[in-house]
């Protein structure tokens, strides 16, 4: 186990080292999710008059879901990043060594998450700005940081694994692109599940996108629910274990195949 944590501790650190040779794709992750803060929650401000938003402003309640979709679309496209180590043999130079094989997927799942939290905390910054308050306080802001890390690697591990048995740059943007939509409008990321019409309020609650806007919205809405943020963060906890254990299993698929 020590073997395990330090290798991955060690490939987080150069895929952190790679990514801060060209920051400039953190930036350009941030602008959709600053789009829909800055604009969508200006365009929509009035529909907090709706019941069910429990919110002193459409942007407070907006925040957290922005979080929480900007984790997800990172982690679910997370996986470009396996592609390009295995379009450039990368993956098989790292097999010809004595480093942890469970460390080379691993790492890449937790990295998803590292990123996720640190976007989520410029999020955070711009919202407190717009004047955005969590009515729990720091830990309310906690709360939403461990959200965003969980999200991340839970669909990280999804994109790694499919990146691992598809192996094509452009099977996984048209699978990115079939879950992507689908799961977000399935979700109270934008609209209160109250005012959703049934049946998508009901399927909104199998939907680990859901999960975590449930859980991050608790830190800062009034009337904050600890015990349903502990619930779903155990929901996104169990999901990343079964996904990394999927990516984990593609790995070795992958291995056979060499």
């Amino acid at each position: 186990m020590p073997r395990i944590v330090a290798h991955t501790w060690w490939m987080i650190g150069r895929q952190l080292r790679n990514l801060a040779r060209e920051p400039i794709w953190i930036a350009l992750l941030l602008i959709q999710p600053m789009i829909w803060l800055l604009l969508y929650g200006q365009l929509f401000r009035n529909v907090v008059k709706l019941p069910g938003f429990g919110a002193v402003s459409y942007v407070t309640f907006l925040t957290p879901g922005i979080v929480v979709m900007n984790a997800f679309f990172g982690g679910t496209w997370s996986g470009m990043a396996m592609i390009q180590d295995l379009d450039r043999h990368v993956l098989e130079r790292f097999l010809a060594t004595r480093s942890s094989r469970i460390a080379l997927v691993l790492s890449q799942v937790v990295r998803s998450g590292l990123i996720a939290a640190v976007q989520a905390l410029i999020i955070l910054v711009v919202a407190l700005a717009l004047g955005v308050r969590a009515h729990a306080g720091a830990p309310g802001w906690l709360l939403v940081l461990l959200t965003s890390f969980l999200v991340g690697c839970a669909f990280g591990g999804v994109s790694h694994g499919m990146a691992l048995i598809f192996r094509k740059e452009a099977t996984m943007i048209a699978a990115a692109n079939f879950v992507g939509l689908p799961l977000l409008f399935l979700s109270s990321t934008l609209i209160a599940r109250t005012s959703m019409p049934h049946w998508m309020a009901g399927l909104a609650r199998f939907n680990p996108v859901e999960w975590g806007v449930v859980a991050a919205r608790q830190g800062v809405l009034p009337g904050a629910d600890w015990g349903s943020a502990a619930a779903h963060l155990g929901l996104l906890a169990g999901l990343t274990v079964v996904t990394v254990g999927f990516a984990t299993w593609a790995f070795q698929v992958y291995r056979r195949s060499l």
